[in-house]
């Protein structure tokens, strides 16, 4: 029997943690995972003002096609990993155990509800 896909078993810990809700909302998912890749280049020793500079270049060109996009992502990050000696599918599976601790998951809602609301929708 083959173990349950990593991106299925995330989407559960997901809505377990938030509900359907904020489980499927984009926009949500967009600024969290916004937010981790700048956390991680941060960690790996990229600026502000490089991050302001890629912003303007991005932003200034035509939105591309998500699932090439996540391709383009998903390459991009293994590259980042090999280049720093960091093992992507290790480090996912070891957070993923590491936020499905009740503990754990009890702060990360409570660090949520008090993260501001960027989206135009949200209250």
């Amino acid at each position: 029997m083959q173990a349950e896909p990593f991106q299925q078993r995330v989407n559960r810990w997901v809505v377990e943690c938030f509900g359907e809700t904020i489980a499927n909302d984009t926009t949500e998912r967009n600024h969290r995972f916004l937010e981790e890749a700048l956390e991680l280049v941060q960690s790996l020793g990229c600026t502000r003002s490089e991050v302001m500079q890629l912003v303007d270049y991005v932003f200034a060109r035509s939105a591309g096609e998500p699932s090439q996009e996540v391709g383009g992502v998903t390459v991009t990050l293994a590259s980042l990993c090999s280049a720093s000696n960091l093992d992507m599918q290790n480090a996912a599976e070891v957070e993923l155990h590491r936020i499905s601790d009740p503990v754990i998951t009890n702060k990360i809602r409570a660090k949520h509800a008090a993260k501001p609301k960027y989206a135009p929708h949200a209250s």
